[in-house]
């Protein structure tokens, strides 16, 4: 880790949610990222923010970096890589532009270029993210070890073949939205009966976080996390009965 630099070309709200899981957990300091974004006032307060390097444009961040993640709006793609393709010829590139596959990077690039298309979210900035990734990918084992060596401390990295890509990136990608649903609709009915906000979304939110931990450490079937708590004539069952005809999985 002491040896890894690592680039963010596009410094929006995903790069800066990666940085802040990295930084706080530890993974690499704030003196080995570097960053690029068009509107550099911005981009200097920033990474200002995170103590991490400000760039001027894609060629200083590919310049000065191993690992380069691609994290701008994916129509933006072609039009920022390919005045800096003969920099990025030995990096490794990781893209996080939603949609783009190993297919289109082919075709922005060319052949003979190390590239791994993902799906990261934004739990990623907590240390508990996802980060789907395409399995047809040209990183060399070594990039791709160290790429996994990095984000492996602030998610779950999962491979995943390119034609289930996209419904993988939805889970992992747009979960976090329903999840926060969720929560607000727990904690509404809790503010409903008297308890107070603060305390309904600290409770909603840390049972949901508990709950996806201890099925992603146990591997139980979920069905049986939800029979475990429902005891005969229980407060749960009778929860469940409600949740069901009202089209809770639907």
């Amino acid at each position: 880790m002491q040896n890894i630099k690592l680039g963010f070309i596009g410094f929006g709200n995903m790069a800066q949610a990666m940085v802040k899981g990295l930084l706080l957990k530890e993974v690499l300091p704030a003196d080995q990222i570097y960053a690029c974004a068009k509107n550099w006032e911005k981009l200097e307060r920033t990474t200002g923010s995170f103590g991490v390097h400000p760039c001027h444009d894609a060629r200083e961040v590919a310049e000065q970096t191993d690992l380069v993640i691609v994290a701008v709006k994916p129509y933006l793609v072609k039009e920022v890589l390919e005045p800096v393709r003969d920099v990025l010829k030995e990096k490794a590139i990781v893209s996080v532009a939603a949609g783009l596959l190993f297919e289109q990077y082919e075709e922005i690039l060319g052949t003979g270029y190390h590239h791994l298309s993902t799906q990261p979210n934004t739990p990623v900035s907590v240390g508990e993210g996802v980060f789907v990734c395409e399995n047809r990918h040209s990183l060399t084992a070594e990039q791709f070890e160290t790429f996994q060596n990095v984000f492996s401390n602030i998610s779950l990295v999962q491979l995943v073949d390119t034609r289930q890509f996209g419904i993988a990136g939805v889970i992992g990608g747009c979960g976090p939205a329903y999840g926060a649903m969720f929560i607000e609709a727990l904690a509404d009915a809790a503010v409903l009966y008297g308890l107070p906000r603060e305390l309904s979304y600290a409770l909603a939110s840390q049972m949901l976080a508990g709950t996806g931990k201890m099925q992603v450490e146990t591997k139980t079937h979920p069905g049986a996390m939800k029979d475990a708590v429902c005891s005969p004539g229980g407060i749960t069952i009778k929860g469940v009965a409600e949740l069901e005809p009202k089209g809770f999985r639907g």
